[in-house]
């Protein structure tokens, strides 16, 4: 069974399709096609069933898929190793970030790294935080550069890079700059542009609320920071932003009661050994904000 076999049936299981699996791979269509047919002959059964445009794993493939995963990345981890035995910092380097971070945190460290370290291959995926949690602790990525959680993960490392601090904000003819001393309740009497609450930042706001008994009213939800501003920006409610994205276009309403700081850091696998491009950027990061 040939390792190239098995990674193209990954990248099409995770792609849904063999043009999106063959981009990934960087290979020709009919290549990755003949991969796939290569390791169906080999394993004597069919891995995909085509349901409308999409490939959909056979029972054969639901069992393969794990396997698959745990011998590409001992391979993984196998190359790493060895890799890491040197200190050439080279090869490719599959990393995740929340759009957040990604636009307002992240560019300078990656042209910086980008500018040392010219024989990496960067590939970056922009995820919600959440997401990035479950693909690192499948060994999607190496790292995620995203919004920390509110809790601890047992097999995942995480480090503080950016404290976040957050400011509720309305546009500036908004009701609510007209009262002077806000309490929560006031808040709660107007609606709100949030992240979705299932976020890690809007469990943070609305823990704050739950533990009031106050009814949070969210008027529409999207977790791109950047919407979120605009909407707030033209009236349509309240919202709970970073303070390094407040401009004159909002108001901050100062209400004491609400403290919102959410952190911004680097999580890695513990049970991963990291390649060298990984750990040379992970220890950028760390001088990001010493």
């Amino acid at each position: 069974m040939e390792i190239q076999w098995l990674r193209a049936f990954l990248a099409i299981a995770e792609q849904g399709s063999v043009s999106g699996a063959a981009e990934q791979l960087h290979l020709t269509q009919p290549a990755a096609s003949k991969r796939l047919a290569a390791l169906e002959q080999q394993l004597q059964a069919p891995l995909f069933d085509r349901i409308g445009r999409r490939l959909q794993l056979t029972d054969a493939g639901r069992a393969l898929l794990p396997r698959a995963r745990h011998i590409l990345n001992e391979i993984s981890d196998t190359e790493q190793e060895l890799r890491a035995l040197g200190n050439n910092v080279s090869g490719s380097l599959r990393i995740a970030t929340s759009h957040h971070v990604g636009l307002h945190h992240l560019p300078p460290v990656l042209k910086e790294f980008s500018n040392r370290y010219p024989q990496v291959a960067l590939d970056i995926d922009f995820v919600d935080s959440e997401q990035a949690y479950e693909a690192l602790m499948a060994a999607k990525y190496e790292l995620a550069v995203v919004t920390l959680a509110l809790k601890d993960y047992p097999h995942l490392n995480a480090q503080v890079i950016w404290p976040d601090p957050c400011v509720v904000v309305a546009a500036p003819g908004h009701p609510l700059t007209r009262i002077p001393e806000l309490e929560l309740a006031d808040l709660a009497n107007y609606p709100a542009i949030l992240p979705d609450l299932n976020t890690y930042t809007g469990r943070l706001i609305k823990r704050e609320f739950d533990a009031l008994g106050l009814k949070l009213t969210a008027k529409l939800a999207t977790n791109f920071l950047e919407t979120i501003k605009m909407m707030a920006c033209v009236g349509l409610g309240w919202s709970v932003l970073p303070q390094t994205l407040v401009d004159e276009s909002l108001a901050v309403l100062p209400v004491k009661k609400l403290q919102v700081l959410r952190n911004l850091g680097v999580i890695s696998h513990r049970g991963r050994t990291l390649s060298n491009a990984a750990s040379a950027l992970q220890q950028m990061l760390f001088e990001a904000n010493p």
